[in-house]
């Protein structure tokens, strides 16, 4: 049976609206951690990556609204290794990343056991409502610390006069972008759905590869700007602060919302990549090297493989 012509101009026209909603967003966010004083890293790894996030939590919220949880998981945990293996990989073939785990070893460490406790979760081929909630518990305790830090650091800084002006303008700018990737998030459930039901490919599946590259987007803008502006600490602490509202806020709100049939076959190679790109992603010497580009987008074909292998 051919795919219709509808889901594919769907799943097209949503990846404009996830770009241009999810770089919207993330100026505005931006511009109001700058009225607020923060450092870059903590803003990527908080405000930036939620802001890029937001595409998968559209996605993920409303598949669980309409009974197809399994495309959000699949689209979280895809995105993940589409996160870190992909962009990061092709970011580091431009040039090398100067990196020090000593500044995001908190952070690391998460990124690396997420997988293992979603692991142990669905063990039993369930993720139910009440582990929903622990996952959601874990991300709560993580943000508390994060913010905790942000309060820290604002007490010991030395006050700046901000670049921003007009921080109404910034906020316009964050409804917008988040009612852009709210449209995209619809319109990437109604073209994956539709597409997923027609070559009778496992809903699985298409969230973890087709959905997670497209509302990977704003995470790739991210990236390649705050490379190009030399802003390397930015496109670091997004895609760790992603990975990390991926696995532990969207997958917890999407269970809570729709217990997921999560089978450990199925979430097996989001998992283990999801663990080996993150460890790819520790520094060595300093600096994360082109060779370690090379590293992670292999796992992430090696991803790619594994996922629709089975089906």
């Amino acid at each position: 049976m051919p795919i219709a012509t509808t889901d594919l101009l769907l799943l097209l026209a949503a990846i404009p609206a996830a770009a241009v909603g999810g770089a919207l967003f993330l100026q505005g966010v931006l511009g109001i951690a700058d009225w607020l004083r923060l450092p870059k890293f903590l803003v990527a790894t908080t405000l930036a990556a939620f802001a890029t996030s937001s595409p998968e939590l559209a996605v993920s919220s409303f598949a669980a609204l309409v009974g197809k949880p399994g495309i959000g998981l699949g689209d979280a945990l895809g995105s993940n290794v589409v996160n870190v293996g992909l962009i990061m990989g092709l970011a580091l073939l431009w040039r090398p990343v100067a990196a020090r785990l000593d500044d995001f070893r908190r952070d690391f460490m998460l990124a690396l056991a997420v997988p293992v406790l979603t692991l142990g979760l669905a063990r039993d081929g369930l993720l139910s409502r009440g582990e929903g909630v622990v996952l959601l518990a874990v991300f709560a305790g993580w943000l508390a610390l994060v913010v905790r830090q942000a309060m820290a650091h604002r007490r010991q800084a030395i006050p700046e006069v901000s670049m921003v002006a007009r921080p109404a303008h910034a906020w316009l700018m964050v409804l917008g972008g988040l009612l852009g990737l709210v449209l995209a998030g619809r319109l990437f459930v109604a073209g994956a759905s539709g597409i997923a039901a027609t070559l009778g490919v496992h809903p699985y599946v298409i969230g973890a590869t087709v959905v997670a590259l497209g509302t990977s987007l704003p995470e790739l803008v991210t990236v390649v700007l705050s490379r190009w502006r030399g802003h390397d600490d930015v496109g670091l602490g997004t895609l760790l602060g992603s990975n990390l509202f991926n696995g532990l806020a969207i997958v917890g709100l999407t269970a809570t919302i729709h217990p997921i049939s999560a089978p450990l076959n199925e979430l097996a190679a989001a998992l283990l990549f999801g663990v080996l790109t993150v460890l790819l992603m520790k520094p060595r010497g300093g600096a994360l090297s082109r060779r370690r580009g090379l590293a992670l987008i292999g796992a992430y074909v090696g991803f790619v493989i594994m996922t629709t292998a089975p089906f």
